[in-house]
């Protein structure tokens, strides 16, 4: 399905993201695999800057766009064995940043409490490395010399693809309700300072009956 053919442009989107390996770690330069499978059908990126796919990923790709297979361009990093994240528990200070980074909600763990990595959920992305203030999280490989897709399999893409779509999913109900609370917010105040003006209104024409009541009955009394 070469780019530029009159194939459906989704349908090629989804073959190619199909065929990443759904890690999430934006190693390619793009936000998640489905924005670089976009931009791959696009022209816009080419098929060599998947490292945890590696040489089987770009092979992959090539059948399925039709572009020639070349080497894994170095600049997006280099194939290797699969990892697993591992936290420290003696340094790690609950401080929620690796799990906020997470891209498959594979870190469990509470604010100002020991977090934990799921290593069957972790695909290795290393997002939650930079952000740990304390440097207590560590990668430890788990398929001994085995790489790319010999390291991974289609079951494991499939389940990282869901979690992501969960947790993209949740953070934009979240969002949303977040919105409608401020919303909310915002009219009960705007309310409130409609109430305080008519309250405030009417106060003040009180107080102006009384002075034109009082003016009155001093002109009345001055009368001769």
């Amino acid at each position: 399905m070469p780019i530029g053919s009159p194939h459906d442009a989704a349908a090629l989107v989804e073959a190619i993201d199909a065929a990443l390996p759904q890690t999430q770690c934006t190693r390619c330069g793009y936000v998640d695999c489905l924005a670089y499978a976009q931009a791959i059908a696009a022209g816009r990126a080419a098929i060599n800057q998947c490292p945890p796919g590696g040489a089987e990923g770009i092979e992959r790709l090539a059948r399925i766009t039709g572009l020639t297979v070349r080497p894994l361009n170095p600049a997006h990093g280099q194939e290797a064995p699969r990892q697993v994240a591992v936290i420290d528990e003696n340094w790690c200070i609950g401080c929620t940043l690796c799990i906020k980074a997470c891209p498959v909600d594979s870190i469990v763990g509470a604010a100002k409490l020991m977090h934990t990595v799921v290593s069957s959920a972790c695909t290795g992305c290393e997002l939650c490395l930079p952000v740990c203030p304390v440097d207590c999280i560590g990668l430890v490989p788990v398929t001994g010399e085995r790489t790319g897709w010999q390291a991974w399999d289609d079951k494991l893409a499939h389940t990282a693809r869901e979690r992501y779509q969960f947790r993209q999913e949740r953070a934009h109900h979240t969002e949303q309700d977040n919105q409608e609370r401020l919303a909310a917010q915002a009219q009960l105040k705007r309310s409130a300072s409609g109430q305080h003006t008519h309250l405030d209104n009417a106060a003040l024409a009180r107080k102006r009956r009384i002075v034109e009541a009082a003016m009155a009955r001093s002109q009345v009394l001055r009368k001769p």
